[in-house]
């Protein structure tokens, strides 16, 4: 009756009683953590443990959820598909048609999606090939773009030459007695000096005034004496003693 009466302790708190008390004795006593080398620490109790228990994990995603992956408006056709094949992968026993289905669906509006909806790829891998040759075009549309700001600013460089506008090396001129656009037109005639290579050295807008015209630079818009680069060309003439014959006397 005695033996019949007596309670014995549930399996698992003798469990946990026996393995605290093997735990106990092994702080105490070294030789018992050589015998019980396998749990010496808490990884090999715990790897066993995920190891078989792995099976049970939780999916975060279905074959539903890849309905509600849609291309973004400016994303890229590669970003996308990186993006949706990334949690594709993730879905276990996902067939290859609902994949399929769920990435042609979710395209944004297009060329690539009108190319889609033609060729009608029935696999994955028809897909990506197709796809392929759309993300070729896209990073060479990208490279471009890139490349674009460098070509802006010469066109700015090349702005920044025809808006130029001359401005005086000297701080008083000579005063003539003839015209300088007189003086200008008997030294070319003499080739004391040499015309300007082109027409255009000198900036000239659209619409230049037609009543206006340079005998230096022979081009309308201008006068020799509204001329910058005319009257710095004479000065320095002047000044070198080439056109003392011009200077004196009655001055225009």
């Amino acid at each position: 009756m005695i033996g019949k009466n007596k309670q014995k302790k549930p399996r698992s708190s003798q469990g946990q009683y026996t393995f605290q008390t093997l735990l106990d004795r092994k702080r105490s006593n070294p030789s018992i953590t050589r015998k019980l080398g396998s749990i010496s620490r808490f990884r090999d109790i715990s790897k066993p443990f995920e190891e078989h228990f792995a099976g049970s994990a939780i999916y975060l995603y279905d074959s539903d959820y890849l309905n509600t992956i849609k291309q973004g408006q400016y994303e890229s056709l590669k970003d996308y598909m990186t993006r949706f094949t990334k949690i594709a992968m993730s879905i276990p026993d996902l067939h290859p048609e609902v994949e399929l289905h769920a990435i042609k669906s979710e395209l944004q509006l297009g060329k690539f999606q009108e190319t889609i909806v033609v060729a009608k790829p029935k696999t994955m891998v028809e897909f990506r090939e197709k796809a392929k040759g759309q993300i070729n075009v896209e990073e060479l549309r990208q490279a471009r773009k890139t490349e674009k700001p460098y070509y802006r600013d010469d066109d700015r460089t090349r702005d920044k030459k025809k808006n130029f506008k001359p401005t005086s090396r000297y701080e008083s001129y000579t005063q003539f007695n003839t015209k300088r656009d007189d003086i200008i037109k008997k030294i070319l005639n003499s080739k004391v000096i040499k015309p300007p290579r082109k027409a255009g050295s000198y900036p000239n807008s659209k619409g230049a005034d037609r009543s206006k015209y340079c005998s230096f630079h022979q081009k309308h818009g201008h006068t020799i004496d509204e001329c910058v680069i005319a009257k710095d060309l004479l000065e320095r003439l002047a000044r070198q003693g080439h056109l003392d014959k011009y200077i004196g006397g009655h001055i225009q």
